[in-house]
């Protein structure tokens, strides 16, 4: 049966999303890649990667998609990109496509504002009509900050500068590091301005980079934002409609679980490694290789465990808050695609954000999901204000300590709402209240409200090195001089 389940899932697609999902024909691999499998999903990846390299980052034609290959793909084992790839782009529809000799074609889609979207064998377009997402803000450089640009740093006398700037040469110093760590920015605020600032060649303030599971972090506050907006609160069953059977015990699974990742949904996490990731069978990373309907794969999982009681890092509960956020939206006539940007982004000075869709237009914010260091800065400094913005409460009162406090069947005290933790001292020479935003290859935003002090670190991390974060934050906090009574 679940192997059944897993090859349904594989065809996704759906009505209306305010309506429930349904599953039906969407396309599948070409038939006799028993053997291949791997290699064809390892050709999705790469197509999304090179896509939205050129395209969503923003760099140009072919003189530069070597580059994306070269320094975002091949170099790193876990994306498999072989020898025998091929790559061809599409300029008129801005889709580009990684090709196998002996197995096939994989491609992905630019469609604008919802970033580059795999698409399923013998498509050429998505099955969603893409939407201008245009942020409702001037020039960042007419604005102070940290609405805009104008006036972000700031000289704070019990800083010592020089400190700082050390600790950006040493994290940018790759040859003198135990393994190189490609970061492409950082950005520390301290006092509400921008302490310690740094970007590698190519990349800027207003450069929106690949932020991974990061993603997840937004998802919990655009959840907040609906929750302060009474669209949802955080006690109620989800409203999930697939869910809702008499005897479904899915009907016990509560917003609260979801964002804590302990709905006990049936999801399976095998990482992503060239030897074990690339089947049907690794549900968590298969969103981000495979061309499905993203939240019919997550919310069509049967229960494994009791809701609330066991935590699991898996990508099916904040795709199923996604799916709840679209329902609740669109059953009011509001789109959802323009959501993120006009009720969040706009209202803190966020300019760069890219969040990407599957080809049905919805959001893969477990992972696919751009932005500029300087705006995940400003999500933090959010945070750092307990959800208050220059004087409006955007988030729920209680909100931050919601995030902030471990998921009850987490032993580690590792985890909050869809934040990460230091409670457990995963950091042990940081404070114990930091907490922070993390995505695979070293994406991070941490927080550390007894320090007042937001760090960003953005690039392709070999291997996500929190030794390498901790020691960066060691060194601005050592910076920044003794902590006050």
């Amino acid at each position: 049966m679940r192997i059944r389940l897993l090859a349904s899932l594989q065809l996704a697609l759906a009505t209306t999303s305010a309506e429930a999902v349904q599953v039906t024909s969407a396309g599948t691999p070409p038939a006799g890649l028993a053997d291949s499998l791997a290699t064809w999903y390892a050709l999705g990846i790469n197509a999304h990667h090179l896509c939205a390299g050129l395209w969503v980052v923003g760099r140009d034609h072919r003189r530069t998609a070597d580059a994306v290959v070269a320094d975002d793909i091949k170099r790193f084992p876990a994306f498999r990109w072989e020898d025998d790839f091929r790559f061809s782009l599409d300029q008129a529809t801005r889709t580009a496509t990684v090709t196998d000799p002996r197995v096939g074609s994989r491609s992905a889609r630019y469609t604008g504002d919802q970033g580059c979207s795999i698409l399923p064998a013998g498509a050429t377009d998505v099955f969603f009509e893409p939407v201008a997402v245009t942020p409702a803000l001037p020039d960042p450089g007419t604005q102070d900050w940290p609405m805009g640009d104008r006036n972000a740093k700031g000289v704070i006398p019990s800083l010592n500068p020089a400190a700082l700037e050390s600790a950006l040469d040493w994290a940018f110093n790759d040859a003198g590091l135990r393994r190189p760590q490609y970061t492409r920015g950082i950005v520390a605020i301290h006092q509400g301005k921008i302490i310690a600032e740094r970007y590698a060649p190519g990349f800027g303030p207003s450069t929106p980079q690949i932020s991974w599971s990061m993603g997840k972090s937004i998802a919990a506050t655009l959840i907040g934002v609906l929750i302060q907006d009474g669209r949802l609160t955080l006690d109620q069953p989800a409203p999930v409609p697939e869910w809702q059977g008499a005897k479904d015990p899915r009907r016990a699974v509560r917003i609260r679980d979801l964002l804590r990742m302990s709905s006990g949904l049936d999801f399976d996490n095998f990482g992503l490694d060239p030897a074990n990731s690339y089947s049907a069978a690794n549900e968590h990373f298969r969103i981000y290789f495979d061309a499905i309907h993203v939240a019919a794969h997550a919310v069509h999982q049967p229960l494994r465990y009791e809701p609330g009681t066991v935590w699991r890092y898996r990508n099916s509960d904040p795709l199923t808050l996604m799916y709840l956020a679209r329902r609740a939206l669109e059953a009011k006539g509001e789109n959802f695609l323009t959501f993120p940007q006009r009720r969040l982004f706009d209202r803190l000075g966020m300019r760069s954000m890219v969040l990407e869709t599957d080809a049905w237009g919805n959001f893969i914010i477990t992972g696919y999901d751009y932005g500029s260091s300087r705006d995940w800065a400003r999500l933090g400094l959010l945070y750092l204000q307990d959800g208050v913005w220059q004087g409006e409460r955007l988030l729920p009162e209680r909100w931050v300590e919601f995030v902030t406090t471990s998921a009850p069947g987490d032993p580690s005290k590792g985890y909050g709402g869809l934040f990460w933790l230091n409670r457990g001292g995963a950091m042990g020479r940081l404070p114990e209240d930091a907490y922070w935003a993390a995505g695979y290859m070293g994406q991070r935003t941490l927080i550390i409200p007894s320090r007042d002090l937001v760090v960003v670190r953005q690039g392709p991390s070999p291997g996500g090195d929190g030794a390498y974060l901790e020691e960066l934050v060691t060194r601005i906090l050592e910076a920044m001089g003794p902590a006050r009574p």
